[in-house]
């Protein structure tokens, strides 16, 4: 196979193949092989055919109508949205947050942590890891599972619940809500509230324990495939706490090499562009980010659960930082390079979710009723928060008159666009070459993009230089009109 990703030999030539749209994902994307007569894999490319521009239709908007407006980005992670659009407002307002409203902040975000992973691991990552990827198509999905693990399908099911719970109390509503405004948030966690969630927290805590055992034993169970599959180095690049802590909701970039060189460290993400820079292509809506001092051919790097599990110094929750450690131990350490590792990785930081969440919710805090601040204005912001599916970033530019003029966001998925075309062209060179295709074989490589956890929606927020054709039907389905866009502009 060619290592060049970008392109191939004479493609008029070669036969075309598409998984579209890629299944158990959200949002909306596809993958092209680009095949010779003898089946040899020459191209293989993740494309984004959303288009959704936020950052564009977003300025001209008042400020504090951010946190609320950006989260429809999505359905399965609009807090994350909600919560770094917050803390660039902050800035926006030059507020210092009340020890309260952070901490109602973390509370929601760690629900958000908890219910996203549940949702990906048990509906839409089980199917794969427990029946097979090659398995029955018929059987190969929730309603598979329900049937034949109606414990573990249950288990996930109301970890998931949970997690909306606190959301709900924080946020005001499980789905876009608004309990985060610019210098704080806008109710405090009742008693009722907490001791609502109380009940149920220690079993929420047991379940997340026996969630890691469950990706830990699936990887022991198939360890040459788990090492093995999609396999690749990247950079990695994550926030860690300012003494190296794993922390979801603030603190300073890290970033290491593919040899675990540190690269920069607790840097302040307020100038976040000083170290990343976006390239674009013309195949996808999705940007390329890269690190600017390694440039765009070799600076990608990889975001996410597995970054953030292996680049901390510790968990600071005991129960997941003792299986951190096991974790990094495991196999001489071959879990924290692999892609499938990002399952059990995964399982870890739910974990730590449900283990902060019980911890908060003794914090006598919570009741305050401190829960704005404000101080000197400033025309731009910058908000970072750990996603669920890695480092996302918000960037808003303001005027005299409160109006957003600028806005950029750099997403999870985003971030993880060229890992993401990585490890499926080491997939489809190591079970596609060569081969004739079944569904099986193709599922291998959405199995690998399952991994990273991607939400195509968040990530299909800006142009980029992909060709773009707006076209006006009357009711009859005829076309009246056409608008198209070139690469070239």
């Amino acid at each position: 196979m060619s290592s060049d990703l970008e392109t191939a030999a004479h493609p008029e030539t070669l036969r075309r193949v598409a998984i579209d749209p890629v299944t158990r994902v959200e949002g909306h994307g596809k993958v092209t092989l680009l095949l010779d007569e003898n089946d040899h894999v020459q191209q293989v490319r993740l494309h984004i055919v959303e288009f959704r521009g936020f950052e564009k239709f977003i300025q001209g908007r008042p400020y504090w109508e951010a946190p609320v407006m950006v989260q429809r980005l999505c359905g399965i992670c609009p807090v994350s949205h909600h919560l770094a659009a917050s803390k660039a407002m902050d800035m926006i307002v030059g507020a210092t947050l009340t020890p309260t409203a952070e901490k109602v902040r973390r509370l929601m975000h760690y629900g958000q942590i908890l219910q996203s992973h549940a949702l990906h691991f048990f509906h839409l990552c089980s199917p794969d890891l427990l029946f097979g990827f090659d398995s029955d198509v018929a059987k190969r999905n929730i309603v598979g599972i329900a049937a034949a693990y109606p414990e573990i399908a249950k288990q996930g099911v109301l970890l998931r619940k949970f997690g909306q719970e606190v959301i709900r109390i924080t946020a005001g509503k499980r789905i876009h809500g608004t309990g985060s405004i610019p210098g704080g948030v806008n109710k405090n966690v009742s008693i009722e509230e907490r001791d609502y969630l109380l009940k149920d927290v220690e079993q929420i805590v047991a379940w997340s324990q026996a969630s890691v055992g469950i990706a830990r034993q699936l990887y022991e169970q198939n360890l040459d495939l788990y090492d093995n599959f999609g396999r690749f180095k990247a950079h990695t690049l994550n926030m860690v706490r300012a003494d190296g802590a794993l922390d979801l909701y603030h603190g300073g970039l890290r970033a290491r090499d593919m040899k675990g060189k540190t690269l920069f460290d607790h840097y302040d993400y307020s100038h976040y562009w000083k170290e990343i820079f976006e390239d674009v292509k013309p195949w996808s809506y999705m940007k390329f980010p890269f690190l600017r001092r390694l440039g765009p051919e070799q600076g990608w790097y990889r975001v996410g659960p597995l970054s953030r599990v292996t680049q901390c110094d510790f968990i600071p929750t005991p129960l997941a930082e003792e299986q951190r450690r096991e974790f990094m131990a495991f196999n001489g350490g071959s879990a924290a390079g692999a892609t499938l590792g990002f399952h059990w990785a995964r399982m870890i930081e739910m974990l730590h979710a449900a283990e902060v969440i019980r911890d908060l919710l003794h914090d006598a805090d919570l009741q305050g009723n401190d829960l704005v601040s404000k101080g000197e204005r400033q025309a731009r912001g910058v908000g970072v928060i750990e996603a669920p599916r890695g480092t996302l970033i918000h960037h808003y530019k303001v005027d005299d008159n409160d109006q957003i003029i600028r806005c950029n966001l750099i997403v999870s998925t985003t971030h993880n666009n060229q890992a993401m075309n990585e490890a499926i062209r080491q997939v489809a060179r190591q079970y596609l070459d060569g081969r004739k295709l079944t569904e099986g074989l193709l599922n291998h490589i959405e199995v690998a993009i399952r991994a990273f956890d991607p939400c195509l929606s968040c990530a299909t927020h800006a142009l980029g230089k992909m060709p773009l054709e707006v076209e006006l039907l009357d009711a009859a389905g005829e076309r009246v009109d056409l608008l198209a866009r070139s690469s070239i502009g």
